[in-house]
């Protein structure tokens, strides 16, 4: 989890700040600069896109020649697409609904980059914005800038990344029948889709995503990809565009992806792993990673081991962020390497949150807390905020880890867990939401217009799948994520 430069991507232009007549002026002038560029390149338009709070990735488009307008003056938008259920149906919150107002996106022209899966295209992540210049309240990229800006405040930084699991269909239909048919993890897969696999590497590559590894999953059909490590809000960025990548070189071989929960109810689903690492600023060598070379469990520091206390603290109020769908509650079950107890271990699969050390000879920058019951549904920046707030809530109380647990939960006996304070995650969507909206920390980080939205369209899902079976809640959800 070494912090890593990608030259396509970098900083936050606008930066969640206010735009006033001169930032306006300095931002078409940049934008003015990269359409010449990226007309100059065959690129034709830019999509702008934010992430809702159904986890579904949302765009406006403009022309390449529109750009240095999007940018100083933005697109219009209605507030109320923060209300969309996963099948496009709307609900209404006290503070999000109806037909009325409008926002404005701008590209952060900072992460503007030709994708190389859809040729005359660019991408760029959207700041949200109300017509007076203010910023959105339920902007969740620029809440995860406000939190990693709070972390920084404390003398820390945070790199992250997203492990991507997904499904590939060999049909065209709503049904999913998987794409190849070797065993698990098996040469076989790739062997059958090796095609498809080093276009979808060499997009990724020439987007200016740097892949970790790529490897066939344990599910019919399965994949998942590892990416480097990077800033939160580049972490996020850099998880849509792996995920619109891998959509579009999909159906470019004639195949489709789910990222779905659970892409069958009878078969594991996909998650979507968040990696973090936590890093001390300041020192005379530059950044330290404070998971490593400390007096803590498995040589974490004292900070490395109260920010990840934090986020156990957490995971059930976590879940209505990071596991945010019905779907979600088919995958997150014992004995499936999905992390369905609150615990922790070293190395340990089956619990929620699994600690890594890395190599000897590279933990001092490999050492990081792979989050485990979180999946694909989730709004990659909404949850990043989350998590950085109860790291940051476990900071300022000194918290401690309690004992690390070595074996799948599942096989202890109930007496035995209770003893040790192992308790499972929520089993229902309806139980995450609940410890969500009672937890004053994640309502404070999050804001009143966060945490009401959130709350809302969750029960809005909820109550749209009322009485459906698995197989039903699988077929609802495979293809909208």
């Amino acid at each position: 989890m070494e912090p890593t430069s990608q030259t396509a991507f970098q900083g936050n232009d606008a930066g969640g700040q206010a735009l006033d007549g001169r930032e306006r002026a300095r931002l078409g002038a940049r934008a003015a600069e990269a359409a010449r560029r990226l007309a100059g390149e065959g690129i034709v338009a830019v999509a702008l896109t934010w992430v809702d709070v159904s986890g579904i990735t949302r765009t406006k488009t403009v022309p390449v020649e529109r750009l240095e307008h999007a940018a100083a003056w933005g697109v219009g938008m209605s507030p109320v697409f923060d209300v969309f259920l996963l099948d496009d149906s709307i609900v209404s919150g006290r503070h999000i609904g109806g037909p009325s107002g409008d926002l404005r996106l701008h590209p952060d022209l900072d992460r503007l980059v030709p994708l190389a899966a859809l040729p005359g295209w660019a991408h760029a992540p959207a700041l949200r914005y109300g017509q007076d210049g203010s910023v959105h309240p339920l902007d969740a990229r620029a809440l995860l800038r406000r939190e990693a800006d709070r972390l920084a405040g404390r003398g820390f930084a945070v790199q992250a990344a997203f492990e991507i699991e997904w499904a590939v269909s060999d049909g065209g239909g709503e049904e999913f029948s998987p794409a190849c048919r070797g065993p698990a993890y098996g040469m076989t897969r790739v062997t059958e889709l090796a095609g498809y696999l080093r276009d979808l590497l060499e997009s990724l590559k020439a987007t200016g995503v740097t892949v970790v590894q790529l490897h066939p999953e344990y599910a019919a059909g399965q994949y998942e990809v590892s990416v480097a490590a990077e800033d939160p809000v580049g972490a996020a960025d850099t998880a849509v565009v792996v995920r619109e990548t891998i959509r579009a070189v999909t159906i470019r071989h004639g195949m489709a992806a789910s990222f779905s929960p659970k892409v069958e109810a009878e078969s594991v689903g996909n998650g979507a792993h968040a990696h973090l690492s936590l890093w001390r600023d300041g020192t005379a060598d530059g950044a330290v990673n404070a998971m490593a070379g400390g007096p803590g469990p498995y040589g974490m520091t004292a900070a490395g081991e109260a920010f990840a206390a934090g986020i156990l603290r957490r995971l059930p109020a976590l879940l209505a962020v990071g596991a945010p769908s019905v779907a979600s509650y088919l995958r997150l079950v014992p004995s499936h390497w999905s992390g369905a107890y609150a615990c922790w271990g070293l190395e340990n699969r089956e619990a929620a949150l699994r600690f890594v050390t890395g190599a000897e000879g590279e933990r001092a920058t490999a050492a990081n807390l792979e989050v485990k019951c979180l999946d694909a549904a989730a709004n990659p920046y909404l949850l990043l905020a989350a998590l950085l707030a109860a790291g940051r809530d476990g900071l300022g109380a000194d918290l401690r880890l309690p004992e690390p647990v070595e074996v799948d939960p599942a096989g202890l006996a109930e007496e035995e867990r209770a003893a040790r304070g192992i308790a499972p995650l929520p089993a229902s969507l309806a139980e995450s939401v609940a410890a969500f909206e009672a937890d004053a920390v994640l309502r404070e980080a999050l804001g009143e217009a966060v945490t009401d939205t959130v709350a809302v369209v969750r029960r809005g899902e909820i109550a749209l799948l009322d009485g459906a079976t698995p197989q039903q809640v699988a077929a609802a959800t495979r293809w909208r994520h």
